[in-house]
């Protein structure tokens, strides 16, 4: 009996992506709850640079609003894109699919207590985004044709170049731009065309829909509509992303307002449940430890803090104080995390909790989809509208993710660039034809693997960042 593509696939890489995963997650056993060692260091992490910082997540929000809004910008500074283009470019990386149903499967897991530890995580985790970003610019190559390139490969390799070891940080470079061109592959591509593609099935008829068994008409206009933004590189994606991502935005937000706001009752009692919970051990697995170390694994799965892979974005923007993008990079994981997983928490807390929808045997996205049909019959199909949006950003911010880490190791070129665009896109399609589970979990764990060298830099490079974020403060006030 002869195997299909995907059951092929499925053996050849599945026993490689099970014992790397088994590697990249393994959890240690801490008062009966398991914790994934992944987590506890993207979690140290955040909380090592918000006191190293003195709580520069907090003391500089508002700058970085006035950085988005533009008060600060140079044009003449070098670089390809303004500061609200380079964030709106990496959320549209971090906004997907995990920030309406990943919620959900939180809440499921760790009770109602994850979500208040998922709102810490939201906010320290900024301050990881701040160093990795500023890094970013700072270490960031000029190209003969103008554009810039950098993230993580660039200032590790830095790192020790200056310390007279190029060959480490020739190394260190391959090694996470290697594990990155493959992680987005799979969790910026397969993932985010499968998911969008499930979504419209969703709204037009399910089994009955004209896509039901046409997954590669689907997959091949996704591929043809992505492939006429990344062409243009990050200049083109930016300026989609400049548009996509507050529309997509607003109009999730705003229905999670409208259904706030008709459970408003349910608020009080869905607030001190989350306080209770979170400190009093009742939570549903594992107790306090278990709600704390499931909130925080959902908000850093979301915004990615410490994976490095925002900076590259970051890395674009037009300055010359490569603190001033670190400082606007802040409002990735507050709209991200502490905004719009907040929201998608209360709605679960405020509906599908006071209404029996939880332990229903729905979960992810279909059970904040029935927590919005609560309400209105007619809200699955903006849930739909809104996943589909988010996945199909996504799958354009990691395209410039991976094409960076490609031209890293290539080097830079139109026909190496469009090649790898094709390939990605190649993917984008397959993603809509194939259940490949296996390609799916390879992937998580190649870039989840980065954070270990990623952070172990971001701790090295403390001292110079915080030198370089005092000094720009000081020059912002003296000015």
């Amino acid at each position: 009996m002869s195997l299909s593509p995907d059951q092929w696939v499925e053996r050849l890489l599945g026993p490689i992506a099970e014992a790397l995963s088994s590697v990249v997650f393994y959890t240690v056993s801490i008062a009966g709850t398991d914790v994934p060692l992944i987590v506890m260091w993207t979690a140290v992490a955040a909380l090592f640079f918000t006191v190293y910082l003195r709580l520069i997540n907090l003391r500089a929000l508002g700058l970085a609003i006035r950085h988005a809004k533009g008060d600060f910008s140079d044009p003449n500074a070098r670089g390809e894109i303004s500061h609200f283009k380079a964030v709106a470019t990496a959320i549209s990386g971090t906004v997907g699919v995990g920030n309406i149903g990943g919620v959900a499967v939180a809440i499921s897991l760790g009770g109602p207590g994850a979500a208040f530890w998922l709102f810490i995580a939201g906010l320290l985790s900024m301050s990881t985004k701040l160093v990795e970003c500023t890094l970013g610019v700072k270490y960031r190559r000029y190209n003969a044709d103008g554009s810039v390139s950098g993230g993580p490969m660039f200032y590790m390799e830095a790192y020790f170049r200056e310390r007279g070891w190029p060959l480490v940080g020739k190394g260190f470079g391959a090694f996470y731009a290697i594990a990155l061109v493959i992680g987005c592959l799979g969790i910026g591509n397969m993932f985010q065309s499968n998911q969008a593609f499930a979504q419209v099935l969703v709204i037009t008829g399910g089994e009955a829909s004209f896509f039901a068994d046409r997954g590669w008409l689907f997959g091949v206009a996704l591929a043809g509509v992505i492939a006429a933004v990344i062409i243009g590189g990050i200049r083109s994606i930016a300026r989609v992303a400049a548009v996509l991502v507050p529309v997509m935005a607003l109009l999730y937000l705003l229905s999670a307002l409208l259904v706030l706001g008709l459970s408003a009752e349910h608020i009080p009692a869905a607030l001190a449940l989350v306080t209770s919970e979170a400190f009093t051990g009742q939570a549903a697995s594992g107790g306090i430890l278990g709600a704390m170390v499931i909130g925080f694994q959902r908000a850093l799965f979301s915004n990615e803090a410490g994976i490095g892979s925002a900076s590259i974005a970051h890395a674009a923007v037009k300055t010359e104080a490569p603190a001033s993008e670190g400082i606007t990079a802040l409002l990735e994981p507050f709209i991200d995390t502490v905004v719009i997983c907040s929201l998608s928490s209360l709605v679960i807390l405020t509906t599908a909790i006071p209404q029996g929808l939880m332990g229903s045997g729905l979960a992810g996205i279909e059970l904040t989809s029935a927590a919005f049909a609560w309400h209105f019959a007619w809200a699955p199909y903006v849930i739909a509208v809104a996943a589909l949006l988010f996945a199909f950003s996504s799958a354009l911010a990691w395209s410039y993710y991976g094409l960076k880490g490609w031209t890293y190791l290539v080097g830079e070129g139109p026909l190496r660039s469009v090649f790898f665009q094709l390939v990605f896109c190649a993917f984008i399609a397959l993603g809509c034809m194939l259940e490949l589970r296996a390609v799916l979990d390879f992937s998580d764990a190649m870039t989840f693997l980065i954070a270990l060298p990623n952070i172990l830099m971001l701790y090295l490079f403390a001292p110079m960042v915080r030198r370089e974020v005092n000094q720009y403060l000081a020059d912002i006030k003296s000015s």
